[in-house]
Order: C-alpha cells, then sequence, then structure tokens
C-alpha cells in the first residue's frame, strides 16, 4: 500500500513542475488512478509521456506497493 502523498511526491520529484491528482479507486492503496499534468510531456507521445510516470513510480511499481495504476497524462492548456 501507498499513500497518495508518496504519489504526488515521487511525479514531482521526477517532474517538479507537475499537477498530480491521485485516486485511490477500492480503498486498499494499491489501485490508483492518478492525473498528472506537466510540461515536461510537451511534444511527446502518450506511451512515452506514460513511461516518464512509470519511471518517478519506479520503486512503488517493483514493490508491488501499487498493484494497478491508471494513468490520465496531458500538458498545461
Amino acid at each position: 500500500m501507498v499513500h497518495s502523498d508518496q504519489v504526488k511526491a515521487a511525479i514531482t520529484l521526477a517532474m517538479p513542475d507537475a499537477q498530480v491528482e491521485v485516486e485511490d479507486l477500492t480503498g486498499g492503496g494499491d489501485h490508483l488512478q492518478v492525473t498528472v499534468i506537466s510540461a515536461a510531456f510537451d511534444g511527446l507521445t502518450k506511451v512515452r509521456q506514460h513511461q516518464l510516470v512509470y519511471g518517478a513510480l519506479r520503486q512503488e511499481l517493483a514493490s508491488e506497493a501499487i498493484h494497478a495504476l491508471a494513468l490520465q497524462t496531458s500538458t498545461p492548456a
């Protein structure tokens, strides 16, 4: 299990400008929906955007603290 603050911190460490919203889908802390808005995504495909987020959460995913991760990524309007 991972807390939403930990997820936000890990992502903003990798992408300091990121606006991050985390929703626990099951109440158990291991199935999350995460929305990330960052200028770091500018010009990148969705796949590459998601890879940046997965990279920021590498430890949490490897330890299975996060079992399922639904991502929405975009650049600032």
